[in-house]
């Protein structure tokens, strides 16, 4: 019996050895995923403070890009992600007041943050959708980074990310990374491709293909647009919105209402929290056709 009992007792100490080594192995690798360095070179942008540049820009942050969605009313930083046991992660605030980051940024470094997901020293930020925003036009850039310049200073003293022990584990195993949402976005981003001129702009299906990317449409329907998984806890899934395109179960007019009024042909309620479409509602009734356009042509099945 008590040989029994001892060779129990060298099993358990070694299953809790193993346990122990694979937890430190991801916890480091997650340290090299937290401090690996960047070396992006940005070409400079021609940020202004013309009216018509500054309105684009707003049209972009608050209609379009969902800059709000996570930096908050003002763009002046809010909470992202609050689990004590795993991460506290709060989106900084842009502005030039208290706590925020635009008296040190420069436009260079903001177009660094927008367009490859790295931060002035040179390291990837969490949970930035620089993967969408890296095919965002060099014209459109330099609207968004000229309203974020416009804003009026506001206090706000964002703190910096907390990743506890079992959450940096928990980044190491690739937890918390998906296809269309990496944790580092700048880990999958083609660093030398060229910010280039959007599509001109109407409703055709190559500037809604561009709106859709730089809206994060594919963020919840999928890469094809076909549908996805919730892409947070009590999230309802995301539906196949190729298949209301090209089947005809929509038409174009209904679409726009939808995204208007939250409330879709059927007469289901959207909910504004996985589907924003009360800053979707923003956009011109062109991009939304042009968004359509895009869906119709995909061929969804």
């Amino acid at each position: 019996m008590k040989t029994w009992l001892k060779r129990l007792g060298i099993l358990l100490a070694a299953v809790v050895l193993l346990l122990v080594g694979v937890a430190a192995y991801f916890y480091m690798k997650s340290g090299a995923r937290i401090n690996r360095e960047y070396d992006v070179a940005v070409a400079p942008l021609l940020v202004s403070d013309d009216s018509s540049t500054v309105a684009r820009g707003r049209h972009l942050a608050g209609a379009i890009a969902l800059c709000e969605g996570c930096h908050g009313e003002g763009l002046k930083g809010k909470v992202l992600f609050d689990e004590p046991p795993v991460a506290t992660v709060y989106a900084p605030n842009l502005t030039a007041g208290l706590g925020g980051v635009g008296s040190a940024y420069s436009d260079s470094d903001y177009i660094r943050a927008i367009r490859h997901g790295v931060n002035r020293e040179a390291r990837a930020i969490m949970v930035m959708h620089s993967d969408a925003y890296n095919f965002m036009s060099a014209s459109d850039l330099t609207a968004l980074v000229s309203y974020i310049r416009s804003l009026p200073a506001a206090d706000n003293e964002v703190p910096a990310r907390t990743v506890r022990p079992f959450g940096r584990v928990l980044m190491g195993m690739g937890a918390f990374d998906s296809e269309t949402m990496p944790l580092f976005p700048a880990e999958v981003i083609d660093h030398t491709l060229p910010a280039v001129d959007a599509p001109p702009a109407g409703a055709t299906v190559e500037y809604g293909r561009y709106l859709a990317t730089i809206a994060l449409c594919g963020l919840c329907h999928g890469r094809d647009y076909t549908g996805g998984p919730p892409v947070e806890e009590g999230a309802p899934p995301a539906p196949n919105i190729a298949v209301y395109a090209t089947r005809g179960a929509w038409t174009g007019d209904q679409f726009i209402g939808t995204m208007r009024t939250g409330v879709t042909p059927y007469g289901r309620s959207l909910n504004a929290e996985a589907m924003p479409w009360e800053v979707y509602r923003n956009m011109t009734d062109e991009e939304l056709r042009a968004i359509w356009a895009f869906l119709e042509s995909l061929g969804g099945e």
